[in-house]
């Protein structure tokens, strides 16, 4: 399905903020709510807009760590890391990427005793480089 600039617009709007009522984006794109509506109930028969979700500061709602690990694998077994990650509930994004690593993990730990779990746990896959979150800015 092909877009339009103003669904990339409304995207990007509801992306900033997903509870923003239809009449507002319209006020900022110059439509009317309704017509915003209907883009957005198309845009989700699509399954462009898959789901509306809330961003949480972590650090201030529970005494947790958040890190970055990049993950630098040893083997190419791909596969059994990546199962790895899909079953470890303390990884809570996860990403394959290209550059400086294999892979990027977002974690969410509640001590350094779980971290250091973790760790070792990754480390069976391959080496690792850890960047705790200090503040969260955006």
């Amino acid at each position: 399905m092909m877009i339009d600039e103003i669904d990339f617009k409304i995207l990007n709007i509801l992306k900033k903020n997903s509870k923003v009522k239809w009449k507002d984006i319209g006020n900022e794109i110059h439509m009317t709510g309704q017509a915003v509506g209907m883009r957005i109930k198309r845009l989700e028969e699509k399954e462009i807009i898959k789901a509306y979700t809330i961003l949480i500061d972590e650090l201030k709602i529970c005494k947790c760590y958040i890190a970055f690990i990049t993950v630098i694998m040893k083997s190419n077994n791909h596969a059994g890391f990546q199962i790895y990650i899909k079953n470890e509930p303390s990884i809570i994004e996860a990403h394959r990427i290209s550059g400086d690593g294999c892979y990027m993990l977002k974690v969410k730990v509640e001590s350094e005793e779980e971290l250091n779990i973790l760790l070792d746990d990754v480390l069976k896959h391959g080496n690792y480089r850890l960047n705790i979150s200090i503040s969260m800015i955006k």
